[in-house]
């Protein structure tokens, strides 16, 4: 048994220094039990050594690959921007917008002083030259022309053209904001969209109100003219409101607010207010002219 423990020491690399003696019987058979035990020895490192570089292998190769389950991250096309409640539409739109005040009379320095304020309305600055959008019976007859800007500021201003057919002007003014901020021009309202009207109804300056369009292709009666092709909605209107845009969720103007339906002389609103698509406002539509006025 010594030869046995002679080899496996040996195996090991043991520096003990185990000797047998010379006179020891069975040298052979032991020297043949030592060498076979070495072959195994060092077949069972071969076979460790291969089994761990086997097993870095398939290691290193998962960190490489996308983990059972996981998702790999994506790019997404942003959401489109929704719709505007009343508030957001009224702060976009207001820069725009603008009171207008006229006179009668013609405006020279020898009348100046009998002239007076026969109306008020509104308008919208419809490109960045400061050109303003209005409803044409606002300014009809006017010897002065005064708009006031949403900065306060105030300019003279000129038609520059007008149909009464459509009952829409635009207007040139003579002096610019510091900033100016055209409104966005939309397309066409269908029923049921939101709308916000933006106006200087009865001297309110800067007033809003909401609804929706009621309706479309509507004709506008009274007198011996009318206007056909209007858009009807019912965000509140009253005299003064006349020339405001009528805008939808998007902020955009679709239409611009030219009157109201009363059946009564009061010329109140009562639910029921009209306004000339923007496309026909900007020379696309047809008409044959307008009342009531607001």
């Amino acid at each position: 048994m010594q030869s046995g423990g002679l080899a496996v020491t040996a195996a090991l690399g043991s520096g003990t220094d185990l000797r047998a003696e010379p006179s020891e019987v069975g040298e052979p058979a032991g020297r043949s039990r030592a060498a076979r035990l070495r072959r195994k020895v060092l077949v069972g490192l071969v076979l460790a050594w291969a089994l761990a570089i086997t097993a870095a292998v398939v290691l290193r190769g998962g960190g490489d690959s996308p983990q059972p389950g996981s998702a790999a991250p994506s790019t997404s096309p942003s959401a489109s921007e929704g719709p505007l409640d009343a508030t957001q539409v009224y702060r976009t739109l207001l820069p725009s917008v603008v009171l207008i005040r006229t006179t009668a009379g013609a405006a020279s320095a020898e009348n100046a002083n009998a002239m007076t304020e026969s109306a008020t309305g509104t308008g919208v600055i419809v490109n960045a030259d400061g050109t303003i959008l209005t409803a044409a019976h606002v300014v009809d007859g006017a010897g002065r022309i005064t708009v006031t800007y949403a900065d306060g500021t105030e300019s003279a201003a000129t038609v520059a053209a007008a149909d009464a057919k459509q009952d829409i002007a635009t207007l040139t003014p003579a002096t610019l904001p510091q900033t100016v901020v055209p409104a966005v021009l939309g397309g066409a309202a269908e029923v049921g969209d939101d709308v916000v009207a933006i106006g200087n109804p009865l001297g309110l300056t800067a007033s809003t109100t909401s609804g929706v369009v009621s309706g479309l292709d509507r004709v506008a009666r009274g007198g011996p003219t009318a206007i056909s092709g209007l858009i009807q909605f019912d965000a509140a209107v009253n005299p003064g409101s006349s020339g405001g845009p009528l805008v939808n969720d998007r902020a955009q103007v679709v239409g611009v607010v030219i009157a109201l339906a009363n059946p009564t002389d009061a010329g109140t609103f009562i639910g029921i207010g009209f306004a000339v698509p923007i496309g026909a406002a900007l020379g696309a539509g047809r008409g044959d002219g307008q009342v009531p006025l607001l």
